[in-house]
Order: C-alpha cells, then sequence, then structure tokens
C-alpha cells in the first residue's frame, strides 16, 4: 500500500463524524460574521495548511480562493509572503498571527500579540484565533486520514 493512499475520504469523514465536520464549519461561519473578509480567511487557511504539510487542505483552499477571485500573485508568494508587497497591512497581519499559533508549542509573545491587535478589533482577533484553530484541527484530520487532494479539471500547460 503506497503512503499516499488514502485512509478514509473526506466523504466518509464527513458522514461518520458529522458534528464534528458541522461545528468546524461552524467557526468559519462565525469568522464571516464577524466582519473578517472571506478571502483573508482564505489565506489564513492556505499558509496554515502550507505550514502543515496538509496537500488536501492547500489544494481545496487554492481551489476556494480562485473561485473567491483572490488575486493570483498573493497566491502564488503565499509562501513567501513575508518577502513581497503584494499583501494588505491586514493580511499580512493575519498571516503573521497564523504562523504564531500554527506554531504554538513555541509560544506567543507579547509582541505577536500586539502587532495583531493593532489591525484587528478585540472580537476579530478572538474569532481569527478560533479560524485558524479550526483549519489546524482540519489540517491533522486530513494529513491523519490522507485525504486525496481535489485537483481542478485538466488544464494545457504552456511551454516558455
Amino acid at each position: 500500500m503506497s503512503e499516499f493512499t488514502p485512509r478514509i475520504d473526506r466523504r466518509s469523514f464527513r458522514r461518520l463524524a458529522a458534528p464534528v465536520a458541522d461545528a468546524l464549519a461552524a467557526i468559519d461561519s462565525a469568522a464571516v460574521a464577524a466582519g473578517l473578509e472571506a478571502d483573508l480567511l482564505e489565506l489564513v487557511k492556505l499558509r496554515a495548511s502550507q505550514m502543515n504539510g496538509c496537500a488536501f487542505c492547500v489544494q481545496y483552499h487554492l481551489n476556494v480562493a480562485r473561485a473567491q477571485q483572490v488575486a493570483r500573485e498573493k497566491l502564488d508568494l503565499l509562501v513567501a509572503w513575508r518577502e513581497v508587497d503584494v499583501y494588505t497591512d491586514r493580511e499580512r497581519a493575519a498571516l503573521a498571527w497564523t504562523e504564531v499559533l500554527t506554531e504554538v508549542e513555541l509560544g506567543v509573545a507579547d509582541d505577536d500579540f500586539d502587532e495583531a491587535r493593532e489591525v484587528f478589533s478585540e472580537n476579530e482577533l478572538a474569532h481569527l484565533s478560533a479560524a485558524i484553530g479550526a483549519i489546524n484541527a482540519w489540517n491533522r484530520i486530513s494529513v491523519g486520514f490522507r485525504f486525496a487532494p481535489e485537483l481542478p479539471g485538466p488544464r494545457k500547460l504552456e511551454t516558455v
């Protein structure tokens, strides 16, 4: 058996643990209702998924972000977001907070919290933190069960 063979698929997980999937989805809905932009949340989910090595979630959130028409350069350069000037201050603060909470074993410095609070209201930061926790939970579920990425339809690659 290949190490990439799914242990169970996403739909089976959803059927087996519907209350868990619903609870994680409710966190995302609450974050949007609290005023966090959907495209900002997709960047956050994509970055955490990159950090956690979750192929399913990376592809899933790329697909969603593309459907939301998130700028291509933001998606292409997300892994190196600190090195480019294509992200808003709000996106940069959200990405920094995502990295801190995704690597929480390193602790959360007061400076990191203060930087996030400069950009987000207390309510927004609470919801952003919950959304980051939710994507980290999904990453662990997806990696653990080896959910297979849902690739977009076939595309003809152009050669240079």
